[in-house]
């Protein structure tokens, strides 16, 4: 019995899988495996990576915070925000990262330090991803319909 799994954020819905064989939840508490008949919870979501498989394709999703709710049958991520790594722009990460060290370096004051700090993360979290699609090249993208 496969899992169903929705990615939404207060934009637009990012991703849909009817059929997941397995998703990976950046949950506050750390790293989270869900897999069909997964007992229902409802938990915060850090900056991480959330995975989606089926079979031997495989989806990756910069996550910036949220909310998941886990069911047996279903799965719906309310990310604050959230970028497909196929989205992504390692150059352009690479390049905020570089603005918000420059910008911590530099010293800037508090309310601005905080955006800095946030920046950073989000570039930091954007490049770890991009990177691992990158060098996990056997991986497939599962496309949806729209696509």
């Amino acid at each position: 019995m496969p899992i169903h799994i929705e990615l939404v954020t207060q934009e637009k819905k990012i991703f849909e899988e009817l059929e997941a064989d397995m998703i990976i939840v950046p949950a506050a508490e750390g790293e989270m495996g869900v897999l069909p008949n997964h007992a229902p919870i409802l938990t915060t979501m850090t900056f991480g990576e959330l995975i989606v498989r089926k079979g031997n394709a495989e989806e990756r999703f910069a996550i910036y915070g949220g909310v998941v709710d886990i069911r047996p049958d279903k799965v719906v991520v309310l990310a604050d925000t959230a970028d497909s790594s196929f989205a992504l722009d390692l150059e352009q990460a690479q390049e905020a990262r570089a603005r918000a060290q420059k910008m911590l370096e530099e010293g800037v004051p508090e309310a601005e330090n905080r955006e800095a700090q946030l920046a950073l993360r989000r570039a930091q979290l954007a490049i770890k991803v991009s990177n691992k699609m990158r060098n996990s090249g056997s991986m497939l993208r599962i496309l949806d319909e729209d696509e």
